[in-house]
């Protein structure tokens, strides 16, 4: 009967204990919760950029053409993140002049372009806070980078001219290529239209990297509002024809200028 009523005893005793724990992990998570939360509204009257995810797109103007991007940032801290990135733009030769053409309403011709160039590329980038927000209405400065694959797609230019009664398109390695060098003073030719080339795609691989800093001017932490200054430096694995008559480069060095705005979580 005794060794009974000592297990019963024994028993209730634990119980007891366990129901204390409960609240007492419960109590001890929701103030482990409500010390997390101050801090980020700490951060966020601060204006302490901190996030796990965020989501980027943005335009860019450079010193030789212009682009669009996507990125996908992972915090790691408050001043490290890495930045996966997926550019597309056009590069423009500084020696592109367009003629009017003769047609009325047709587009007009670049006298001795060989191609459109497209640089294509996929990076990661690190990004180190150099300077955060004082307040909400302040400045966040960062600086980024890194690199990755550079993809060059050309898409020949093929102009649009009268042969045998018939409009077709010609480029420079076709055998009109003495017409197409011509096509400055042929009264029959237009310049290609967007759908033009892309059967005659070629692709030069190559690599690059890319030095930026980033001024973020947002006002709300859950939002990314910036803009960003940097340089890009491209190789590619052989000559990139754009130009006729000029020299054909493997390396391209350019400035830019981007707006960038998206979500962070």
């Amino acid at each position: 009967m005794k060794k009974i009523l000592f297990i019963l005893t024994a028993l209730s005793f634990g119980f007891t204990a366990m129901a204390q724990e409960k609240p007492n992990a419960k109590k001890a998570k929701k103030e482990e919760k409500r010390k997390r939360i101050d801090a980020l509204i700490k951060q966020e009257e601060e204006g302490v950029i901190a996030y796990k995810k965020q989501t980027v797109y943005g335009v860019k103007l450079t010193t030789d053409g212009y682009g669009a991007f996507l990125e996908i940032g992972r915090g790691k801290s408050v001043k490290k993140a890495m930045l996966y990135q997926f550019e597309i733009s056009e590069r423009k030769h500084q020696k592109e002049e367009k003629s009017p053409s003769f047609a009325n309403f047709s587009a007009p011709i670049i006298y001795g372009k060989l191609n459109f160039f497209y640089p294509v590329k996929l990076g990661v980038q690190q990004q180190i806070l150099l300077g955060n927000k004082s307040n909400k209405n302040g400045l966040s400065v960062t600086g980024n980078l890194g690199g990755g694959l550079c993809i060059g797609l050309l898409r020949p230019y093929e102009i649009e001219v009268d042969k045998n009664g018939q409009r077709v398109y010609i480029g420079y390695d076709s055998p009109d290529s003495l017409r197409f060098v011509g096509a400055y003073n042929d009264q029959s030719a237009t310049g290609p239209n967007f759908g033009t080339g892309w059967k005659h795609l070629k692709v030069t691989p190559g690599i690059y990297i890319k030095p930026a800093v980033r001024f973020d001017y947002g006002k709300l932490n859950e939002l990314v509002s910036a803009l960003e200054v940097g340089v890009n430096a491209e190789f590619y694995s052989k000559k990139i024809p754009q130009m006729l008559y000029n020299k054909q480069k493997q390396f391209f060095l350019s400035a830019y200028v981007a707006v960038l705005f998206g979500k962070r979580k």
